[in-house]
This record gives C-alpha cells, sequence and structure tokens, in this order.
C-alpha cells in the first residue's frame, strides 16, 4: 500500500469524490482489522461483534460523515480510533440500557453475563471520561483513542498525530493518571502495540 495514493485519495474524497472512500477502505482494511482486533483480545466483552463487524460499522459511520478531513494514513487511522470509540462506547450504552430493563425477558443470573456487563458499563464511563478529558486536553484524549482504541503503538500514535514520540509517552503518563484520578482505574495500551 503507497501511503502516497491514501493521501492522494484522501484529498479527493476532501474534494468531494464519494468513491475516493471506497477505494481508501481497502488500502487499510488489514491496519482497521488489526485495530478492532486488538480490542478483541484485550477481551472487551461489552462488544459483541468480531473485529470484521466492528470495521463495517466503522465503515458506515465514517462513510455518512460529511467533511472527513484526514490529510495522511496515519491522520486517516486517528479518526478511525476515535470512530471506533464511539460505535464501541454507543455498544456499551445500549447493553447497560437493555441490563436496567429494557424490554429483556427475565434469565437467570450469570457471571460471564454479569462480567460482560460491568465491562460495557465501564467502557461507556470511560467514553463520558474522555469527552471530559479531551475538553480539558484534546490531544491528551487522542492518544488515549489512537493508544487504547486503536491499538497503535506509541511510534504509530506520534505519526497520527504528528508530534513527537517523547510527547506521545508523555502525554499517555498524564491521560492514564488523569482517567484513574476520574475512574479509579485507567486503560492499558495492548501489548501487541508496544511491539
Amino acid at each position: 500500500m503507497s501511503g502516497k495514493q491514501v493521501t492522494m485519495l484522501l484529498r479527493e474524497f476532501r474534494e468531494g469524490d464519494r468513491e475516493a472512500f471506497d477505494r481508501i477502505v481497502p488500502l487499510l482494511y488489514d491496519d482497521l482489522r488489526r485495530m478492532a482486533g486488538g480490542q478483541l483480545r484485550r477481551g472487551q466483552p461489552a462488544m459483541t461483534m468480531g473485529a470484521t463487524g466492528l470495521v463495517h460499522e466503522l465503515y458506515l459511520k465514517m462513510m455518512g460523515q460529511q467533511g472527513l478531513d484526514a490529510n495522511d494514513r496515519g491522520h486517516f487511522l486517528a479518526i478511525s480510533a476515535r470512530a471506533m470509540r464511539q460505535v464501541m462506547a454507543d455498544g456499551a450504552r445500549r447493553r447497560t440500557a437493555a441490563k436496567r430493563g429494557g424490554d429483556q425477558a427475565m434469565v437467570t443470573y450469570d457471571d460471564d453475563i454479569a462480567l460482560a456487563m460491568d465491562d460495557a458499563q465501564w467502557l461507556a464511563d470511560l467514553d463520558e471520561a474522555l469527552t471530559r478529558l479531551g475538553a480539558f486536553n484534546e490531544r491528551l484524549a487522542k492518544v488515549v483513542e489512537c493508544r487504547f482504541f486503536a491499538g497503535l503503538s506509541e511510534e504509530e500514535t506520534a505519526q497520527a498525530l504528528d508530534t513527537s514520540l517523547r510527547t506521545v509517552q508523555r502525554d499517555w503518563m498524564r491521560a492514564r493518571a488523569w482517567l484513574k484520578e476520574e475512574l479509579g482505574s485507567a486503560p492499558e495500551a495492548p501489548e501487541a502495540a508496544d511491539r
């Protein structure tokens, strides 16, 4: 895959060529599946879909956006991380709403279901905390999106956010400390991302 080709297609998409987006996704599909798979490997039972389903939800969400303002591959992946966060948080909110009643039938208590519901609530709480963090410092929130939701390495995050590796490392530490204060726990970066 050529980074120049992705950059060119992104420019065409920004200029109104809707078909350019359909040519971008296959070029980055493996990266997007890796990002989605990272979430599943980290044990996000709040998600009821697989990596392919998450990528497809991401595609539908991003295709419907007007003015996707990505400049290059890294920037596109950073924007994808935010969209993935939103898809996952929306799913977690739906699951926690169902937990509180909704039109669900009564079922026998199951420890695995209870754990998934707790994880769904934590994911919804994390999303709300990231929104507050973004109001305080947008770059810190973007680092969490790239590292935790997209599973990008520190180097990939620096590229995606067009900043230095050291800045990403400092921001990741600051963001995790802030989230720990807000939530009582902080997200961990996937081990595979620290290769």
